[in-house]
């Protein structure tokens, strides 16, 4: 049985939500519609012409893509121009393209992780913060035979999730009353007389993002026509995220060592260095994917001995170097890694939910540079 398109998207931005892209990041839906089945993905990290065409051949119903095909607005819809046609072969052959950018960056367990699992950078956090997430609390009044089954249906919905414990909540049991009038369809009881039901309170807590589906989710769940609830803002606890990472090397060692792992852990033919001395002790290490020369200061305030980044512009190279902070720059095609830890992931989801349905990585190399 083929699975829902919508079904598998919602999945997907459960774990990288659109919500986490930076601002003005052209992320989602980019071209044909989620409202059909799939029975084939491919996962890439640009959407060119040749990935297309191999989308067709393969006869992939939807396209996971790292870049966005449409960064830039389309002027005009001319089928001579092969980037253009690109659109439109697309859509003749009902190819769906979605793509996760900057959120993909910033996610847990997303690109900057796996780099630095690549690399055997420990202890990590952020480079950059981009965001800063509050947490509410649901209290929910439910019957104590009810109560199992809504704890349950709320840790589904993502509630009470703190830190590496699943499912946590609190309850307390007490009596509820109620008195059924008029126009009541009462679960309990009957109009007009009162009623008391010993009942439970949970309590869980929730990021403020997903407020809307832990609700939802309570609400279908819970046996009361009326449901007795409370949600409120809680200021002891956040969630913050950010761009790149630092961390550390288990143990230190010379710049030129290091760059020489960078190569062969990304099968690289060259790179690029910014260092007066190739030879100096590094131990602290932060890396940003794709064009990340903007944040070297970041690096600098994280006391990165090193920065790894792509796209290093020469004048930025120059204040790099004034700042005295070493860079390597291992271009932007590192993020190719996003195609088989994506499809692992996906093949994962497809176990765990006995999904019929087939990823695939692009086998087409989009990289624009070679070395000689």
């Amino acid at each position: 049985m083929s699975l829902d398109g919508n079904v598998f998207i919602e999945r997907f931005e459960a774990y990288c939500p659109q919500w986490l892209a930076e601002a003005g990041d052209p992320v989602g839906l980019h071209i044909g519609t989620l409202n059909k089945k799939l029975n084939r993905v491919l996962v890439t990290l640009d959407v060119r012409p040749e990935v297309v065409a191999e989308a067709i051949e393969k006869q992939v119903d939807l396209i996971i893509a790292k870049h966005p095909p449409i960064f830039r607005p389309v002027k005009r819809l001319d089928t001579d121009d092969l980037q253009t046609k690109m659109y439109a072969d697309l859509l003749k052959h009902d190819i769906a393209v979605f793509a996760a950018h900057t959120n993909m960056d910033i996610i847990d367990n997303g690109l900057n992780d796996w780099f630095c699992e690549l690399l055997g950078i420990e202890d990590t956090t952020y480079l950059t913060k981009t965001h800063t997430v509050g947490y509410k609390k649901l209290a929910v009044f439910v019957p104590v035979e009810d109560a199992a089954k809504m704890r349950k249906v709320l840790g589904q919905a993502g509630a009470g999730l703190q830190g590496d414990y699943a499912n946590t909540s609190y309850s307390l049991i007490g009596t509820g009353r109620f008195t059924p009038v008029t126009g009541a369809n009462p679960t309990l009881g009957v109009v007009g007389k009162e009623e008391t039901v010993q009942e439970a309170k949970i309590e869980v807590i929730f990021p403020e993002t997903i407020e809307t589906k832990v609700i939802k989710a309570m609400l279908t769940a819970h046996p009361y026509e009326e449901p007795a609830y409370d949600v409120y803002p809680i200021e002891n606890i956040t969630k913050e995220y950010g761009l790149g990472r630092v961390g550390h090397l288990k143990q230190a060692l010379p710049l030129k060592e290091f760059v020489s792992t960078i190569k062969k852990v990304f099968d690289l033919e060259g790179l690029r260095i910014v260092a007066e001395d190739e030879t100096k002790m590094i131990q602290r290490v932060a890396i940003c994917g794709g064009s990340g020369e903007k944040f070297f200061r970041d690096a600098i305030k994280k006391q990165a001995d090193v920065y790894i980044t792509g796209d290093v512009y020469y004048h930025t190279g120059h204040d790099m170097l004034t700042e005295g902070l070493s860079v390597i720059d291992p271009g932007h095609y590192i993020e190719q890694l996003c195609k088989p830890k994506l499809v692992e992931l996906f093949n994962q989801w497809k176990k765990d939910y006995n999904w019929d349905i087939e990823f695939i990585e692009s086998e087409v190399n989009t990289n624009p540079f070679k070395f000689r």
